[in-house]
């Protein structure tokens, strides 16, 4: 369980980093579209985990390549921004987010399932 400051810097991590994505780091995600869909802080406020989603997903693993390759760039952009509210800015470690694919699969499984209507009771005597 996150401590309530934990989960108020990684609410900032994550509307900064959403921001750095769409106004400063357009070079690196090619024309696709991040979303930053959490962040969870370690304790010691050290590490943000930035879990990341993509739009389209034909090329996401190119976009997530670049994204890992440039975490220092958008490490120093996230200092900038949080420079006056955080002493030390956390190392960001970067995930992909998967739960939206899940779910469509998960509907696909849904939807495929075919349920016989139940028998009368009145027909079975």
């Amino acid at each position: 369980m996150e401590s309530k400051r934990q989960q108020k810097v990684g609410r900032q991590i994550q509307k900064d980093l959403g921001d750095i994505f769409q106004k400063e780091a357009q070079h690196l995600i090619n024309g696709s579209l991040v979303t930053v869909t959490g962040v969870r802080m370690t304790p010691d406020l050290g590490i943000a985990r930035a879990y990341l989603s993509f739009l389209p997903e034909k090329n996401k693993s190119v976009v997530f390549e670049s994204i890992l390759e440039n975490t220092k760039f958008i490490r120093q952009k996230l200092g900038e921004r949080v420079r006056h509210q955080l002493r030390i800015v956390p190392d960001l470690e970067f995930y992909l987010d998967d739960t939206a694919e899940y779910a469509a699969k998960m509907d696909a499984l849904f939807a495929d399932i075919v349920i016989p209507p139940a028998e009368d009771e009145d027909k079975s005597e």
